[in-house]
């Protein structure tokens, strides 16, 4: 019988955390190194947005987010049916290399 190494992984969620921060926008920028991940929340009638959150991920990392939400998403779609996909309702223009999700 082979001895196999424990992969787990004890993490901690604060309460703080727990609670979430809501967007309704993000904001993808990158670089060679490092991909950037602006969550925003805008609201109608409020010309000014906020950035509510950034996460900074390696490109392996970013290439795995992708593959796990694509994987969640097709989940969430087999139980509830498919999302419907909208067009923002806002042009959005920045500078550099940017996607919009």
């Amino acid at each position: 019988m082979e001895n196999k190494p424990n992969h787990q992984i004890d993490i901690e969620l604060s309460e703080e955390v727990a609670e979430g921060i809501y967007s309704n926008l993000a904001i993808i920028t990158h670089s060679q190194s490092e991909f950037v991940i602006d969550f925003v929340k805008m609201m109608p009638g409020v010309p000014k947005a906020k950035v509510k959150s950034r996460i900074v991920l390696t490109p392996q990392h970013a290439k795995r987010l992708v593959k796990a939400l694509a994987d969640n998403v097709a989940t969430f779609e087999q139980m509830n049916g498919k999302i419907k996909d909208v067009e923002s309702p806002f042009p959005i223009v920045f500078g550099g290399p940017t996607a919009q999700a």
